[in-house]
């Protein structure tokens, strides 16, 4: 076991001397960081690609500084902890490799939490101020072309008035318009709003006030659910990795009960390590279970 550890950690450095003498002029960490951009340019999914474009303009996406971070963190942690339950060098850089190996998926769900929350904002946004703008205009068309002209919104939601704008011009109704933004974004207060809407315009109701005003309070309502909804989230998220790390941390209590003498001796029994394994794997599917949780249909209602 000795010798091939051994030969792992010279491959390794061997691999990085050869990475710094071909980069030496930009340094191997700005090479890390072009080859990973790389990467994701070839493999990473169009809508991902829109969505993180996205969040790079809102200015929430991790710095490069801020990913190199979380590798360290990563691998740190899973090597601290696989260590502990194998004393094995080689498993603990498996499992090393295997956890930095997920902060891209993390990052793919931090980023959908990100912008499933913009494109609430957006649209709630969107129909406060077109309320606000048929309550003057009694024309839902030239509410969306002073909510348009205002410039509250931005892209998608504002690309996606101006479509429902062109729509309502070239058939000369707003049926197709609002076909088109319910089904582009599914949201309650969309779907009633524009139902309401469509109401007063097939039947040419005077005297709209009532209704709308009742509209803006269920609006109200409903977006501060959703934001109650953001904390409650956030502060069980924090407890839930806490508790997730003394998941991980129990076999500290296993060893204090048992020995660290008599725990190595176990670790002979092939059985016990690969029952070990399947501890660590369901842990860490809890965890990222918890994680997909915490980062889905986060402002959606």
């Amino acid at each position: 076991m000795a010798p091939l550890t051994t030969f792992l950690l010279v491959t390794l450095i061997l691999i990085f001397l050869i990475l710094y003498r071909r980069n030496s002029k930009e340094g191997v960490y700005k090479f890390i960081v072009r080859q990973s951009k790389s990467i994701y340019d070839k493999y990473a999914p169009f809508s991902y690609k829109v969505i993180r474009e996205k969040v790079k303009d809102l200015g929430q996406d991790f710095t490069p500084r801020q990913y190199i971070v979380q590798i360290v963190a990563f691998g740190a942690g899973a090597g601290v902890i696989s260590y502990l339950y194998f004393y094995n060098l080689i498993i603990c850089i498996v499992y090393i490799i295997i956890a930095i190996s997920t902060i891209p998926y993390l990052s793919y769900l931090r980023c959908k939490r990100v912008y499933s929350e913009f494109l609430f904002e957006q649209i709630q946004v969107y129909t406060t101020n077109t309320i606000m703008e048929f309550a003057t205009t009694q024309s839902f068309v030239k509410s969306l072309e002073g909510v348009y002209e205002s410039g509250v919104l931005e892209d998608p939601v504002k690309a996606d008035v101006k479509v429902m704008l062109d729509l309502a011009m070239q058939n000369g109704s707003i049926d197709e318009s609002l076909s088109y933004m319910n089904n582009k974004y599914d949201y309650y207060m969309v779907r009633n709003m524009h139902q309401l809407f469509l109401q007063i315009t097939n039947e040419g109701s005077k005297d709209a006030s009532g209704p709308l005003e009742n509209m803006s309070l269920d609006i109200d309502q409903l977006v501060e659910g959703v934001y109650r909804d953001r904390m409650d989230r956030a502060a069980f998220h924090k407890k839930f990795l806490q508790f997730g790390i003394v998941l991980y941390l129990m076999i500290m209590l296993v060893q204090m009960m048992v020995g660290v003498d008599s725990y190595i001796k176990l670790l002979e029994n092939v059985l016990v390590q690969i029952l070990l394994h399947v501890v660590v794997m369901l842990n860490t599917f809890f965890i990222l279970s918890g994680e997909k949780y915490y980062n889905e249909n986060v402002g959606e209602e």
